[in-house]
């Protein structure tokens, strides 16, 4: 089966159940600054499973661009990738574990579907504790299928609950499926600590809604949400014994084989880290994000350095990563068209990354002859710690290994505090504060448009409680009384107390009517527009407030480039 045909499949699947199919949201989360980038196809929906009515109405499915940063150290393995794609099915207050685990089952083994092989697979379920009984429904709903009793193993919270994505909110159990990829038959009892069970499919079922006080109470809208890695899945399907064996990763494993003279035999962990890094780069460079030393920049950077790094390894001497271009955007030309629309830019990036990193191990390894903490290598010049390990290997030196990986924690997390804003609560949590930020944006984007000009358009955003940061486009610093006009405008307004008003229309019809929005597309067919007076018309997932006279005054605190062509401004509501 081709990747084409497992996303179809699996769409059509859930098309047949009502399901509305929607279109994958950015890698990069809109409005949410709890989390670097999308992790999962559930990300983008979190105001939805919180009671926002989705445009596209309660059963949804999708195939979402994913990127999980917590994994990059794992790469190497068999399965485990920092780019992938998530298949997904959500009930948002409709069908519940029944109809979600039947529907799990019927497409995994029915031969009209997967076809999988009933005596390969096996499945978890929560086992219950002090917060939350045994799922003992989904138990037996898997019994009721035939799945037998050994094949069903009962995990703790570690392994089987999902959430809450902040400290309170939606959570619940889940059950996860597994498949046999050992040469020898799938053994009676399904032991968890086997690897050769791999994990293919996740229903979560969120029932509770954990509260401030850590109290887990029953939900009102019950939620299901799945997630089956398409990757794993496309590899199970054709007998492959890992990932980077499929069509999704092997014309790139072939390509490097030519640029390096060796065989991906004899050097799968280079050969798969510089596959998958440089894949999950040229994804995240396709939304127009750049290199840099903090949150996501920082984490791009890395992917880049660490691959060219192993590229070193396999006696690369040339810059090469561009050269992996091509071969990424023929497999996915028919899936994701901005990968070619921004060749480009990706191109013109990797090589300046390639070729920053080439001067920075000069002069890191100049400093390092000289006697520098090993640690400065990786803070000031960026060093993947690996080639900080080989470096004091070969110098006859101990790193201290504990203290250098808490040090490595820190760092990181001034990173992703300094790009992230790390706070309480967020656009995760619905709270107050941030549905007033959310509507905020659009004031400040009908008003930049009015000052600036109809040119400027929203290139991204970024709240919390405590304010809101802005990303529009425009060549120029504003001035100061550019920068005041913008702000007596959206002061005028909330002044004005005018209501917020939402439509839904077919996407078509709302961009007739003069409605704009930089995430449109990942709404589907149907969208939701609101409405600010005649001031402000955008496309937009919500929340909003009711009536802006609540938002209190505005003032712009900062104004600055971020990169060509790109502003942006931080805020506050006083």
């Amino acid at each position: 089966m081709t990747h084409q045909e497992l996303r179809e499949k699996y769409l059509s699947f859930f098309e047949a159940q009502r399901h509305k199919r929607i279109p994958s949201a950015s890698l990069l989360p809109e409005n949410d600054a709890t989390v670097l980038f999308t992790t999962a196809g559930m990300h983008p929906l979190v105001p939805f499973l919180l009671g926002e009515k989705h445009p596209a109405g309660n059963r949804l499915t999708s195939c979402q661009k994913c990127v999980r940063t917590g994994d990059i150290e794992e790469v190497s393995d068999a399965f485990h990738l920092t780019f992938f794609e998530m298949l997904g099915n959500w009930s948002l207050g409709d069908y519940f574990k029944k109809e979600a685990i039947e529907w799990s089952w019927e497409f995994l083994t029915d031969k009209k579907w997967l076809g999988l092989d009933k005596e390969k697979l096996a499945v978890s379920v929560f086992s219950g504790d002090s917060d939350a009984p045994f799922d003992e429904e989904s138990y037996n709903f898997w019994r009721g299928l035939g799945v037998a009793e050994k094949r069903i193993a009962k995990l703790p919270k570690k392994n089987n609950w999902w959430g809450p994505a902040g400290t309170t909110g939606p959570c619940g159990p889940d059950t996860e499926m597994f498949y046999w990829t050992g040469d020898e038959k799938a053994p009676e009892i399904f032991d968890t600590d086997d690897v050769r069970w791999v994990e293919i499919w996740n229903d979560v079922f969120m029932q509770y809604n954990k509260t401030i006080d850590g109290n887990f109470e029953s939900l009102k809208q019950k939620n299901v949400d799945t997630g089956m890695g398409l990757e794993r899945v496309l590899a199970v399907l054709n007998d492959k014994k890992d990932v980077y064996e499929t069509e999704l990763f092997a014309p790139i494993i072939k390509e490097i084989e030519k640029l390096s003279g060796k065989n991906y035999k004899d050097y799968q962990k280079e050969f798969r880290i510089i596959a998958d890094h440089i894949k999950a780069a040229i994804f995240m460079l396709a939304e127009k994000l750049e290199p840099s030393n903090v949150g996501r920049g920082y984490v791009l950077r890395r992917l880049i350095r660490r691959a060219v790094r192993y590229g070193k390894l396999l006696n690369i001497q040339e810059s090469f990563a561009h050269k992996l271009i091509a071969s990424v955007l023929d497999i996915y030309k028919d899936v994701y068209p901005e990968l070619k629309e921004n060749k480009d830019f990706i191109e013109e990036q990797l090589v300046r990354e390639e070729e920053k990193f080439g001067k920075t191990l000069e002069k890191g390894l100049r400093e390092f002859e000289r006697g520098i903490d090993p640690f400065i290598l990786f803070t000031t010049y960026g060093f993947p710690i690996e080639i900080i390990e080989e470096l004091a290997k070969e110098k006859g030196m101990v790193i201290d290994k504990d203290k250098f990986q808490k040090e490595f924690e820190r760092h990181q997390e001034l990173s992703r505090t300094a790009s992230a804003g790390m706070f309480k609560g967020g656009l995760a949590d619905n709270s107050e504060q941030v549905v007033k930020y959310h509507t905020t944006t659009h004031l400040l984007h009908a008003a930049l448009r009015q000052v600036l000009g109809q040119e400027v358009g929203q290139k991204g955003s970024n709240l919390n409680s405590e304010r809101l940061r802005f990303d529009f486009s425009y060549n120029q610093k504003m001035t100061p009384e550019q920068i005041k006009q913008v702000e007596d405008i959206v002061n005028e307004k909330i002044q004005e107390k005018l209501s917020v008003k939402m439509e839904e229309m077919n996407l078509g019809e709302a961009k007739n009517s003069g409605a704009i929005g930089l995430f449109a597309e990942k709404y589907g067919d149907k969208v939701k527009v609101y409405s600010i007076g005649d001031f402000s018309k955008e496309i937009c997932g919500g929340p909003h407030v009711e009536n802006i006279g609540i938002l209190g005054r505005f003032k712009i605190i900062k104004e600055e480039a971020v990169s060509a062509g790109i502003r942006r401004i931080k805020a506050i509501l006083e």
